[in-house]
């Protein structure tokens, strides 16, 4: 590698992990709002736990973060030197568009690799040993779910207030029952009450006591010309489930968190003979399978056709504020994702093939990059 080319690779390999780190701290946070920060304010998990399962987000969010960063840096450090006139000196001295663009091409298929690799390696098997550990964490104290002085919606169809609690005991019990809507149908407050973990059944046993509650019409909850059905009980059972909160369902393992051994074997078991009635599910198992695969690899190359389209645009933007390049690159990657999600709604769907039109985004992004790349070539 020449002198010019280990300057550029270098330049654009500091910036790329500059910005690929600085998305995944993004996407790190938002991951850790949604899913970590109730169960640490709950008390259910502990700094060590906590911080591993930090870590592995952080394998998690990889993939996507690595089409950004490599896109942004491109853009940034090409960006900068089209603007100081670096790429102009180049030029006059008889080097060709894709002479300079070389290191970027090579950092661009490594970013490729290596994305495969997480896709179909790493964030499988980080994915499921992060909600394992999720899991196990909060079946070790369920009742912690219970937090006083805060509207818990954890439990499906349930949304449940308590105004002080003391290990087991509750004091200002409100309770609100909804319908698939998330209308309330039924409410009902209570004095007190004492809660338990029925572990065999995996749901939050609450008794209450001295119970006032409203029963509305399940067909228009919201009606409130017409009266609702008021009453109250000494004592009365509520059972929230848990089995979706302690990991029954989550650890069950979809396509996108199988490994590419993992989507063969699957996608083996599929092909052979398919029982009488089951043929419609059949075809979902089979496109989920084949989607799983495409999306994975689409992602890959995405990598490396984020960096062929920067390299023209970089040097076409050729701007010093590196908020112009910033913006351009959380534009374009917007409306990759864009399209990718609106393939992505027609999953269900194996007539639409949706396996087969994940490949239009990326397509479609590697065939503006190159003609870009053509066309600036030639100037």
């Amino acid at each position: 590698m020449s002198l010019l080319h280990r300057h550029i690779f270098l330049s654009v390999l500091g910036a790329c992990a500059a910005a690929v780190g600085l998305f995944a701290f993004i996407l790190i946070v938002g991951n850790m709002l949604k899913d970590l920060l109730p169960f640490v304010m709950g008390g259910q998990l502990s700094p060590g736990t906590f911080l591993k399962l930090v870590g592995l987000l952080a394998q998690i969010v990889a993939a996507y973060a690595l089409p950004m960063g490599v896109l942004t840096g491109v853009l940034l450090i090409l960006g900068r030197m089209s603007a100081q006139n670096e790429i102009t000196a180049m030029r006059a001295a008889g080097l060709s568009l894709l002479y300079v663009a070389r290191p970027v091409l090579i950092l661009g298929f490594a970013g490729a690799v290596l994305c495969g690799f997480i896709n179909f390696y790493s964030m499988p098997k980080s994915k499921i040993a992060y909600k394992r550990i999720l899991a196990g964490a909060v079946q070790k104290n369920p009742l912690s779910f219970i937090v006083a002085k805060t509207f818990i919606r954890d439990f499906r169809g349930v949304v449940l207030y308590v105004g002080k609690k003391e290990e087991n005991l509750l004091e200002d019990v409100w309770i609100w029952e909804l319908d698939s809507e998330n209308r309330v149908i039924r409410s009902g407050r209570a004095a007190s009450g004492r809660v338990s973990f029925d572990a065999a059944g995996g749901r939050l046993v609450l008794v209450l006591s001295d119970v006032s509650f409203e029963i509305r019409n399940k067909d228009n909850p919201e009606d409130f010309v017409k009266p609702v059905q008021r009453g109250t009980s000494e004592e009365f059972t509520v059972e929230l489930a848990m089995e979706h909160l302690l990991g029954a369902q989550a650890v069950r393992q979809k396509p996108g968190w199988m490994t590419l051994e993992e989507l063969f074997t699957q996608q083996q078991k599929l092909a052979g003979p398919v029982p009488s009635g089951e043929e419609e599910k059949r075809a979902r198992d089979r496109m989920a399978i084949s989607f799983a695969i495409n999306e994975k690899t689409t992602t890959a190359v995405a990598v490396f056709a984020f960096a062929l389209l920067a390299v023209p645009l970089g040097i076409k933007v050729s701007r010093k504020e590196t908020s112009a390049n910033l913006g351009v690159a959380l534009l374009l990657v917007m409306s990759y994702y864009f399209l990718t999600v609106c393939v992505e709604w027609l999953d269900k769907k194996p007539a639409f093939r949706p396996d087969i039109l994940i490949w239009i985004p990326v397509t479609l992004f590697l065939a503006l990059g190159l003609a870009m790349f053509r066309r600036l070539g030639r100037v």
